[in-house]
């Protein structure tokens, strides 16, 4: 445990404790600001743009040196900029614009640090042996499990408490432990741009070195073997989502608190990590294929029971509401983890040599813009079916409906690599749980 190691598991530990904000920020633009689940949707999907242009952050942060730092000064300035954004969620901000505008800074902070932190762990794992790099990938991704199940624990209760300002003011100091550990990072100091360094020695200048990545990477993209997976994976995220909806269906009408909505929240992070397992455990050695196909139709079919608990079906069977609500978020988080682990090991697998780096991004932020996509296209959904902050007459319709559309994008399977994974290392499947 040197101090680089503390410095990377601690941001990791914030990045994933951070979702204590997640509930209050739902339970604010529903009860304080007044917004309609469509409108919630809008700037929940508003806020993830961030997360869709992950590869420029790499390429300003290894470029531009800021004091003489690429790594130390933009870990300290995510932070700040985080407990900037959600210190004014917590004192001044009172519209829908405003706290769009708070919420995608905050985004930006955690997507930002995210990058920085994981180039420092690729640069502490290169030329070190298996176990070491292997060890270093799983206290990442344990560091942010942790802060998520901590979070979870906390989130419901503290709103229910305390109210919502009170936990963005919290939120406001966690990202001020990135700004303070960035001191423990070893890093060289850099005493002037690195394209100075770059055209002394004969090298190319920035605008060369970003050209040439551009062209690096569109090559990459272009070949049918990368771009046709992409598209698939980008359309099978892409389907509309009813979550916002939902969100409104139980606080509103089924009365759930913040209390009990982080306790399920609990229960769906522990839940996820038992995705992972028995993924990581059972199914990495299955095709991308079977895994996909049986995912989509078992997460279809299941994603089904949340029409029982919107007409009350769960209750004619003897299920209360509240128990309804637990089994369902459990079963249907292992599901969607398990089917969102190959989305990682197709990405890792579709990078060619020289590129790996900024191409895994790339298809990382594609699969984000289509999750966001998703979401976009479920706000319009909720706003042509009716569905307000007090009425659900059609939301059993909506549900239907974006479950039905996971299945438009199987015919695309072919599109897929054939075979398995029974060459992968178990360095690259902590790889896959810690980019996770």
């Amino acid at each position: 445990m040197s101090p680089d190691t503390i410095a990377v598991a601690m941001v990791y530990f914030v990045q994933g404790v951070l979702g204590l904000s997640r509930l209050a920020v739902s339970f604010y633009l529903k009860d304080e600001l007044h917004l309609d689940p469509a409108e919630t949707a809008v700037i929940s999907g508003f806020s993830s743009f961030p997360w869709l242009v992950k590869p420029l952050y790499g390429f300003i942060s290894d470029s531009i040196p800021l004091f003489g730092y690429r790594r130390r000064s933009y870990l300290v300035l995510s932070g700040l900029l985080g407990a900037f954004s959600w210190t004014l969620m917590a004192t001044i901000v009172d519209s829908k614009y405003n706290a769009a505008f708070c919420i995608l800074l905050g985004s930006l902070s955690v997507a930002f640090s995210d990058v920085v932190v994981d180039s420092m762990v690729v640069e502490r794992a290169r030329g070190e042996s298996q176990s070491i790099s292997g060890s270093l990938q799983s206290l990442c991704w344990g560091s942010s499990a942790f802060g998520g199940i901590v979070s979870a624990y906390f989130s419901g209760s503290l709103v229910d408490a305390y109210g919502v300002r009170f936990v963005f003011g919290v939120t406001a100091l966690l990202p001020l432990i990135t700004s303070a550990v960035a001191v423990l990072v070893n890093e060289q100091r850099v005493l002037g741009p690195v394209w100075d360094y770059n055209r002394s020695g004969g090298g190319p200048s920035l605008k060369e070195s970003f050209n040439q990545s551009v062209v690096q990477l569109w090559d990459a993209v272009k070949q049918p073997n990368v771009y046709y997976p992409t598209l698939f994976v980008f359309l099978w995220q892409a389907t509309p989502q009813s979550d916002s909806a939902m969100f409104y269906f139980t606080t509103n009408k089924l009365g759930f608190t913040p209390e009990f909505l982080g306790r399920v929240k609990l229960v769906t992070s522990v839940a996820s990590l038992l995705g992972v397992g028995l993924y990581n455990g059972y199914l990495k050695k299955v095709s991308l294929r079977s895994i996909f196909l049986a995912t989509t139709i078992a997460g279809t079919t299941l994603g089904m029971t949340q029409v029982f608990l919107v007409t009350g079906l769960n209750r004619q069977l003897g299920i209360s509401d509240e128990w309804f609500a637990v089994g369902d978020s459990l079963i249907l988080t292992v599901l969607s983890q398990i089917s969102f682990m190959p989305i990682l090991v197709l990405a890792a697998k579709l990078c060619p040599e020289g590129v790996e780096a900024t191409l895994f991004a790339t298809l990382m932020s594609i699969s984000n813009a289509g999750s966001v996509l998703g979401g976009l296209i479920g706000a319009g959904l909720t706003q042509v079916f009716g569905v307000t902050k007090d009425r659900f007459d059609h939301l059993a319709a909506l549900i239907i409906l974006c479950n039905l559309s996971s299945l438009l994008p199987l015919p695309l399977l072919s599109f897929l690599p054939t075979d398995d994974f029974n060459e992968k290392t178990d360095e690259e499947s902590d790889i896959e749980m810690k980019s996770n």
